[in-house]
């Protein structure tokens, strides 16, 4: 395959472009590194299949540009700034909604007709339906992040019925492991790095959510691409298994050998937006013959050996402010 891949600079953005190298297929990566790292490109850039394209997916004219001869779009850049959101409304529309739009116009003007596109389990709110299937009832939805992914998705599934385009969507629980750069276990570890004797924890400690880790989310995407034959294909991608965030709690400090006092903030979730509660029916992706490869815990444990061998990606992240162009 010829692909472009969106966000290719950021934590999944970047493992995927990784693994499309080793099965022997080009890439143009397309990034405006206002929250990817060129370090996560390393590997690409040694590749003769790699060609770096530094822009933003707001930018369609220059996407149309450089997607010039592609025949397949991974489309991962997002804004992913879910607990701020509320704090600059636009961001989640632009960033997500109408670069979405520009991507799906690039594709249109580029005679590009496959699409996989990385969009997330918050899409389900507050599901009353546990695990939720891709199926489940809509509830109102309660984050900006999670609004513009379904209607990103609405706007994808439109394409392909009208231009003949075929999709794969696919609705992430949290993803860890190397090249995490965002999330709840960085925020720990940075604290207890800075004060080792208590740690801060948003909300009650007790919300339910299910991760996974990156290179089984790569796995499960590139299997599904040639097994999911419909013209919108979309699959949960998560574990049949979740925790609280006090399990992640236990595990970091035992990992790090430390024992703080924990402050609670209070209430049952980390801030407006968040759901208590994330746990995805992924039967119809298992139903593929994908088998992840790690738990919960061992993804975990996995993204704090990451951040402790590469502690520039805490002073990176604190000197880049969030914006669109990685995933």
């Amino acid at each position: 395959m010829h692909t472009f891949v969106t966000g290719a600079a950021g934590f999944v953005g970047s493992s995927l472009v990784d693994r499309l190298l080793q099965a022997g297929h080009s890439v143009v990566g397309f990034d405006d590194f206002s929250t990817g790292r060129p370090e996560f490109l390393a590997a690409a850039y040694r590749d003769t299949n790699f060609r770096l394209e530094r822009g933003s997916v707001l930018d369609g004219s220059h996407m149309q540009r450089a997607m010039q001869g592609c025949d397949f779009v991974f489309h991962l850049a997002a804004n992913a700034d879910v607990r701020f959101g509320l704090d600059h409304p636009r961001r989640d529309l632009d960033q997500n909604v109408i670069a979405t739009w520009n991507v799906l116009e690039a594709m249109r003007a580029s005679h590009v007709g496959r699409l996989a596109f990385t969009s997330t389990g918050s899409i389900y709110g507050e599901s009353r339906v546990i695990p939720t299937p891709e199926d489940a009832p809509f509830p109102i939805q309660n984050s900006l992040y999670g609004a513009s992914k379904l209607a990103a998705e609405g706007l994808i599934s439109a394409y392909c019925e009208g231009f003949g385009m075929r999709a794969h969507i696919f609705r992430l629980v949290s993803i860890m492991g190397e090249r995490y750069t965002h999330g709840h276990v960085l925020d720990f570890y940075r604290q207890l790095l800075q004060h080792p004797g208590h740690l801060y924890v948003l909300g009650d400690g007790k919300q339910k959510k299910s991760y996974l880790y990156v290179q089984d989310c790569i796995e499960a995407i590139l299997l599904s691409l040639e097994a999911a034959p419909e013209r919108v294909n979309i699959f949960n991608l998560g574990l049949d298994e979740y925790s609280e965030v006090n399990h992640s709690i236990r595990w970091i400090c035992e990992h790090l050998g430390l024992h703080p006092e924990i402050r609670y903030g209070g209430g049952d979730r980390g801030w407006v937006g968040d759901s208590p509660f994330i746990y995805l029916n992924c039967a119809r992706m298992r139903n593929l013959g994908w088998t992840p490869r790690l738990g919960i815990r061992e993804s975990v444990i996995r993204t704090v050996q990451f951040l402790q061998q590469n502690h520039w990606v805490l002073n990176a992240r604190e000197a880049t402010p969030v914006s669109a162009g990685s995933a």
